[in-house]
């Protein structure tokens, strides 16, 4: 009995729980990076970070040319990190070469982009275990609801505010909370 209570609890965990050692800041959080190496949050200490879920074939996929943008009036203040995900409606198909080389060509992506991960269900990476819990962030509990949904994160690693994905990046909501 006490086998079958243990396996059912297992079984009905949330990924959340089930994740066991998902980082307490963000600053302990290191990713694979699309092209290889290492993204280390560490190196980004003093700086706003504005995480955002990616994919090549989804109809806000132009939203990578607004995100460059804001990437190159800001960067003294602001790293974007994108994570191509292909959560919803397989709108993210590709490999990380594939991707790297669709956002270079398409969009002259030049802010860090992490390889591809899942932003939800059973295989959720721990950084959006992070995102998305405020057992973890203390800020609040979301949902990923599909692509380019975006986290920002304070100077000091505070998770401060969530955009969902039709909020474009150069929109007064998220350039005015980048200038506070």
């Amino acid at each position: 009995m006490r086998l079958l209570s243990l396996l059912v609890s297992l079984f009905f965990l949330s990924p959340k729980t089930q994740a066991g050692d998902v980082p307490q800041s963000i600053y302990d959080f290191k990713v694979k990076g699309l092209e290889g190496g290492t993204i280390d949050f560490a190196q980004f200490k003093g700086k706003k970070i504005l995480i955002v879920n990616t994919a090549s074939k989804c109809g806000f996929t132009p939203q990578y040319a607004e995100l460059e943008k804001l990437y190159e009036q800001y960067k003294d203040k602001l790293v974007i990190v994108g994570f191509p995900a292909n959560n919803f409606l397989f709108q993210e198909p590709k490999g990380n070469k594939e991707i790297a080389e669709f956002c270079q060509k398409n969009y002259g992506v030049s802010f860090p982009m992490a390889a591809k991960i899942s932003v939800k269900g059973k295989d959720m990476a721990p950084i959006y275990q992070w995102l998305t819990n405020k057992d973890y962030n203390h800020y609040d509990n979301t949902s990923v609801g599909w692509n380019f949904q975006k986290y920002l994160i304070d100077e000091q690693g505070n998770l401060v505010a969530m955009f969902p994905p039709k909020v474009k990046p150069l929109s007064d909501e998220i350039v005015n909370a980048i200038k506070k």
